[in-house]
């Protein structure tokens, strides 16, 4: 049990632009090793996964652009954040007009995160901390996915959850720069986008990043 997630955020991020979405702050480390260390430190277990909730990756931050540039896609509708990090790509959805939007994320700093950047936007998110993964997808009309299929085996279990969302008909939007496991077809290209990002998350300071939906083709 973290004692107070919240005053951890604060006390390590700063409120900062999202670089590709100017419109929403996030409350975002500066450098990934330092609060890398802090999270173990705080959690009091060694090797975990980066801090996700504490950067703009490249594939959210096209993805927020996209649905603030789009905002027929979501307006008026229920929206899922699935592996919502920091919300950016929720808050972004709110902006867009869409009428509810959840964050889903098994990481345990990320229901504090979501809500102080919910509330440094002026915008209302739910969260859940349960693993969407394992059961059918939720009543909702848009599924969005920021930056999933960095490593297996989640992007095996995120391409069967989000296909069988997309069968069931509801619109599935992911944000993917072409990590290693993005299926190599499946999906139509909706929009490319030069993310700025560091060399520190990613291999470049400026990530080529892309907008996709199932294609509904094998």
């Amino acid at each position: 049990m973290i004692p107070d997630p919240e005053a951890f955020i604060l006390a390590n991020t700063r409120l900062q632009p999202v670089p590709h979405a100017p419109e929403i702050s996030l409350w975002l480390a500066d450098e990934v090793t330092p609060i890398w260390r802090l999270t173990e430190e705080e959690l009091g277990e060694m090797g975990l996964p980066p801090p996700f909730w504490a950067f703009a990756w490249a594939g959210g931050q096209g993805l927020a652009r996209w649905l603030l540039d789009n905002p027929a896609e979501v307006a008026g509708k229920r929206v899922l954040d699935l592996a919502a990090g920091s919300g950016l790509v929720g808050i972004a959805a709110i902006r867009a007009g869409a009428a509810s939007a959840l964050c889903a994320d098994i990481d345990p700093f990320c229901a504090a995160a979501v809500a102080l950047n919910a509330g440094a936007n002026g915008v209302t998110l739910a969260f859940t901390d349960a693993d969407l993964l394992g059961g059918v997808p939720p009543d909702v009309e848009v599924i969005c996915a920021g930056d999933v299929f960095y490593e297996q085996p989640m992007a095996g279990r995120v391409l069967a959850w989000l296909t069988e969302a997309a069968r069931r008909g509801t619109r599935v939007l992911v944000g993917d720069p072409l990590r290693t496991y993005f299926p190599k077809q499946g999906f139509d290209l909706l929009a490319e986008y030069a993310v700025p990002t560091t060399r520190e998350l990613e291999d470049d300071a400026v990530k080529r990043t892309r907008v996709w939906t199932p294609s509904g083709k094998p």
